[in-house]
């Protein structure tokens, strides 16, 4: 049930962060929603640790540092999709 409930929310938080972002295509990406959720959630708290001055600490961190960090991870997703080839 937590593993549910942790999808979930990642799937919300990411979804967040296509909003704030601005959607491609005029829909959600849910896929990259699940995804930017569950990792920004790791890297808002990775970077609420450091700002804290607690050091390097992978922890799950709350609502707001885990949209930051999928704020994060899906512009770096579209940068990395967008950016030439060579």
């Amino acid at each position: 049930m937590l593993l549910i409930g942790l999808i979930l929310f990642g799937m919300i938080i990411g979804a967040g962060a296509q909003l704030l972002l601005g959607r491609e295509h005029g829909a959600i990406d849910w896929t990259v929603a699940i995804v930017s959720g569950l990792l920004g959630s790791f890297v808002g708290g990775l970077l609420s640790s450091v700002l804290a001055g607690d050091g390097l600490e992978l922890r799950a961190s709350g609502l707001i540092g885990s949209l930051v960090g999928a704020v994060i991870v899906t512009a770096g997703w579209r940068w990395y999709v967008a950016r030439p080839r060579a």
